[in-house]
Protein backbone atom coordinates (compact mmCIF):
# COMPACT_ATOMS: atom_id res chain seq x y z
CA UNK A 1 0.00 0.00 0.00
CA UNK A 2 2.87 2.39 0.82
CA UNK A 3 4.53 1.64 -2.54
CA UNK A 4 1.25 2.22 -4.37
CA UNK A 5 0.78 5.57 -2.64
CA UNK A 6 4.30 6.62 -3.59
CA UNK A 7 3.90 5.62 -7.23
CA UNK A 8 0.64 7.50 -7.56
CA UNK A 9 1.93 10.75 -6.05
CA UNK A 10 2.38 12.22 -9.51
CA UNK A 11 -1.29 11.48 -10.29
CA UNK A 12 -2.65 13.48 -7.36
CA UNK A 13 -4.92 16.33 -8.37
CA UNK A 14 -3.95 19.73 -7.04
CA UNK A 15 -6.28 22.71 -6.52
CA UNK A 16 -5.99 25.54 -9.05
CA UNK A 17 -3.53 28.34 -8.33
CA UNK A 18 -5.68 31.40 -7.75
CA UNK A 19 -2.93 33.82 -6.75
CA UNK A 20 -1.37 33.75 -10.23
CA UNK A 21 -4.65 34.95 -11.74
CA UNK A 22 -5.44 37.68 -9.22
CA UNK A 23 -6.56 41.03 -10.62
CA UNK A 24 -3.80 43.48 -11.54
CA UNK A 25 -4.43 46.93 -10.15
CA UNK A 26 -3.69 50.03 -12.24
CA UNK A 27 -0.57 52.03 -11.58
CA UNK A 28 -0.93 54.70 -8.94
CA UNK A 29 -1.21 58.27 -10.19
CA UNK A 30 1.44 60.46 -8.53
CA UNK A 31 0.10 63.02 -6.12
CA UNK A 32 -0.08 66.59 -7.43
CA UNK A 33 -0.17 69.87 -5.65
CA UNK A 34 -3.19 72.07 -5.09
CA UNK A 35 -5.00 73.50 -8.10
CA UNK A 36 -3.42 76.70 -9.34
CA UNK A 37 -6.45 77.94 -11.23
CA UNK A 38 -5.30 76.85 -14.68
CA UNK A 39 -7.58 74.87 -17.03
CA UNK A 40 -5.19 71.92 -17.31
CA UNK A 41 -4.30 70.06 -14.14
CA UNK A 42 -1.67 67.30 -14.23
CA UNK A 43 -3.09 63.86 -13.45
CA UNK A 44 -6.69 64.84 -14.27
CA UNK A 45 -6.51 64.87 -18.07
CA UNK A 46 -9.19 63.08 -20.10
CA UNK A 47 -9.11 62.40 -23.82
CA UNK A 48 -12.22 63.53 -25.69
CA UNK A 49 -11.78 61.27 -28.72
CA UNK A 50 -10.51 57.84 -27.77
CA UNK A 51 -11.72 54.24 -27.92
CA UNK A 52 -12.53 52.88 -24.49
CA UNK A 53 -10.45 49.75 -24.93
CA UNK A 54 -7.83 48.20 -22.66
CA UNK A 55 -4.30 49.49 -23.22
CA UNK A 56 -2.81 50.22 -19.79
CA UNK A 57 -1.84 47.99 -16.86
CA UNK A 58 -4.93 47.32 -14.77
CA UNK A 59 -7.44 47.99 -17.58
CA UNK A 60 -10.26 45.48 -17.98
CA UNK A 61 -10.61 43.42 -21.16
CA UNK A 62 -13.37 40.95 -22.03
CA UNK A 63 -12.42 37.68 -23.73
CA UNK A 64 -15.05 35.76 -25.66
CA UNK A 65 -14.38 32.05 -25.20
CA UNK A 66 -14.81 30.33 -28.55
CA UNK A 67 -12.86 27.11 -28.04
CA UNK A 68 -13.86 24.04 -30.03
CA UNK A 69 -11.55 21.13 -30.78
CA UNK A 70 -12.12 17.73 -32.36
CA UNK A 71 -9.61 14.98 -32.99
CA UNK A 72 -10.01 11.50 -34.43
CA UNK A 73 -7.34 8.86 -34.86
CA UNK A 74 -7.56 5.29 -36.08
CA UNK A 75 -4.94 2.66 -36.82
CA UNK A 76 -5.15 -0.84 -38.28
CA UNK A 77 -2.17 -3.20 -38.46
CA UNK A 78 -2.23 -6.70 -39.93
CA UNK A 79 0.86 -8.89 -40.36
CA UNK A 80 1.30 -12.52 -41.37
CA UNK A 81 4.39 -14.65 -41.86
CA UNK A 82 4.81 -18.29 -42.93
CA UNK A 83 8.21 -20.01 -43.01
CA UNK A 84 8.91 -23.55 -44.28
CA UNK A 85 12.39 -25.11 -44.53
CA UNK A 86 13.28 -28.63 -45.66
CA UNK A 87 16.62 -30.22 -44.78
CA UNK A 88 17.41 -33.15 -47.09
CA UNK A 89 19.43 -35.96 -45.62
CA UNK A 90 23.12 -36.07 -46.40
CA UNK A 91 24.56 -38.99 -48.37
CA UNK A 92 27.20 -41.03 -46.65
CA UNK A 93 29.27 -43.42 -48.79
CA UNK A 94 26.85 -42.99 -51.63
CA UNK A 95 23.71 -43.60 -49.60
CA UNK A 96 21.49 -42.04 -46.96
CA UNK A 97 21.94 -42.91 -43.30
CA UNK A 98 18.81 -44.72 -42.20
CA UNK A 99 17.65 -46.50 -39.11
CA UNK A 100 14.83 -48.97 -39.58
CA UNK A 101 14.34 -47.48 -43.02
CA UNK A 102 14.03 -43.85 -41.78
CA UNK A 103 16.44 -41.16 -42.89
CA UNK A 104 17.76 -39.76 -39.59
CA UNK A 105 19.64 -36.81 -41.16
CA UNK A 106 16.68 -35.28 -42.98
CA UNK A 107 14.24 -32.86 -41.38
CA UNK A 108 11.99 -29.90 -41.90
CA UNK A 109 11.07 -26.68 -40.08
CA UNK A 110 7.76 -24.83 -40.26
CA UNK A 111 6.73 -21.61 -38.59
CA UNK A 112 3.60 -19.49 -38.87
CA UNK A 113 2.74 -16.21 -37.10
CA UNK A 114 -0.05 -13.67 -37.48
CA UNK A 115 -0.93 -10.36 -35.84
CA UNK A 116 -4.07 -8.30 -36.19
CA UNK A 117 -4.39 -4.99 -34.28
CA UNK A 118 -6.89 -2.17 -34.49
CA UNK A 119 -7.38 1.02 -32.47
CA UNK A 120 -9.67 4.03 -32.63
CA UNK A 121 -9.60 7.24 -30.58
CA UNK A 122 -11.91 10.27 -30.73
CA UNK A 123 -12.07 13.39 -28.58
CA UNK A 124 -13.97 16.67 -28.75
CA UNK A 125 -14.13 19.70 -26.46
CA UNK A 126 -16.13 22.92 -26.49
CA UNK A 127 -15.98 25.96 -24.24
CA UNK A 128 -18.02 29.10 -24.86
CA UNK A 129 -18.82 32.17 -22.83
CA UNK A 130 -17.29 35.45 -21.71
CA UNK A 131 -14.68 36.24 -19.07
CA UNK A 132 -13.26 39.63 -18.11
CA UNK A 133 -9.56 39.88 -17.33
CA UNK A 134 -7.11 42.63 -16.46
CA UNK A 135 -3.96 43.78 -18.23
CA UNK A 136 -1.03 42.52 -16.17
CA UNK A 137 1.79 43.94 -18.30
CA UNK A 138 2.34 46.00 -21.41
CA UNK A 139 5.15 44.48 -23.45
CA UNK A 140 7.82 46.41 -25.32
CA UNK A 141 6.11 45.88 -28.70
CA UNK A 142 2.77 47.14 -27.40
CA UNK A 143 1.13 43.75 -26.89
CA UNK A 144 -0.77 43.16 -23.65
CA UNK A 145 -0.24 40.32 -21.21
CA UNK A 146 -3.69 39.61 -19.73
CA UNK A 147 -4.91 37.16 -17.13
CA UNK A 148 -7.95 36.65 -14.98
CA UNK A 149 -10.34 34.15 -13.45
CA UNK A 150 -14.01 33.72 -12.68
CA UNK A 151 -15.47 31.58 -9.90
CA UNK A 152 -19.03 30.30 -9.78
CA UNK A 153 -20.39 29.21 -6.42
CA UNK A 154 -23.11 26.69 -7.20
CA UNK A 155 -25.03 24.15 -5.18
CA UNK A 156 -22.71 21.45 -3.80
CA UNK A 157 -19.55 22.96 -5.26
CA UNK A 158 -17.64 25.71 -7.05
CA UNK A 159 -16.54 26.00 -10.67
CA UNK A 160 -13.83 28.21 -12.12
CA UNK A 161 -12.46 29.48 -15.42
CA UNK A 162 -8.90 30.79 -15.64
CA UNK A 163 -7.20 32.29 -18.68
CA UNK A 164 -3.87 33.91 -19.43
CA UNK A 165 -2.26 34.99 -22.68
CA UNK A 166 -1.00 37.79 -24.92
CA UNK A 167 -3.33 40.07 -26.89
CA UNK A 168 -2.55 42.44 -29.73
CA UNK A 169 -4.27 45.82 -29.35
CA UNK A 170 -5.39 45.68 -33.01
CA UNK A 171 -7.37 42.49 -32.26
CA UNK A 172 -9.46 44.23 -29.59
CA UNK A 173 -12.86 45.25 -30.94
CA UNK A 174 -14.48 48.63 -30.33
CA UNK A 175 -16.64 46.97 -27.68
CA UNK A 176 -13.46 46.00 -25.77
CA UNK A 177 -13.91 42.30 -26.61
CA UNK A 178 -11.35 39.96 -28.16
CA UNK A 179 -12.06 36.34 -29.21
CA UNK A 180 -10.09 33.65 -27.46
CA UNK A 181 -8.62 32.33 -30.72
CA UNK A 182 -6.76 35.67 -31.06
CA UNK A 183 -5.05 35.22 -27.67
CA UNK A 184 -1.46 34.04 -28.17
CA UNK A 185 0.11 31.51 -25.79
CA UNK A 186 -3.32 31.09 -24.23
CA UNK A 187 -3.59 28.99 -21.10
CA UNK A 188 -7.23 28.19 -20.35
CA UNK A 189 -8.31 26.10 -17.38
CA UNK A 190 -11.80 24.94 -16.45
CA UNK A 191 -12.63 22.80 -13.45
CA UNK A 192 -14.48 22.58 -10.19
CA UNK A 193 -14.31 21.85 -6.51
CA UNK A 194 -16.82 20.34 -4.13
CA UNK A 195 -18.92 17.23 -3.60
CA UNK A 196 -19.81 16.72 -7.27
CA UNK A 197 -16.20 17.01 -8.40
CA UNK A 198 -15.06 14.62 -5.67
CA UNK A 199 -17.69 12.08 -6.69
CA UNK A 200 -16.41 12.15 -10.29
CA UNK A 201 -12.76 11.71 -9.29
CA UNK A 202 -11.09 8.31 -9.03
CA UNK A 203 -9.52 7.36 -5.74
CA UNK A 204 -5.73 7.18 -5.51
CA UNK A 205 -5.80 3.36 -5.42
CA UNK A 206 -7.96 3.16 -8.55
CA UNK A 207 -5.61 5.60 -10.31
CA UNK A 208 -2.68 3.37 -9.37
CA UNK A 209 -4.21 0.31 -11.03
CA UNK A 210 -4.91 2.39 -14.15
CA UNK A 211 -1.45 3.98 -14.20
CA UNK A 212 1.40 2.85 -16.50
CA UNK A 213 3.33 1.74 -13.39
CA UNK A 214 0.97 -1.21 -12.98
CA UNK A 215 2.89 -4.26 -14.29
CA UNK A 216 -0.23 -6.28 -15.20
Amino acid sequence: MVIAAGLTACHTQHPPKTSNFASTLPEEIPEVGAANGAIYQSGHDQELFDNAVARRVGDILTIQLMESTAATKSAVTTTKKDTTTTLPGANILGGALTIHGRNVLSGSLADSSAFDGEGTSAQSNQLTGYISVTVAKRLANGNLLVRGQRWFTLNQGREYVQIQGIVRPMDIGPDNIVPSYSVADASISYGGQGALDDANTKSWLARFFDSPYMPF
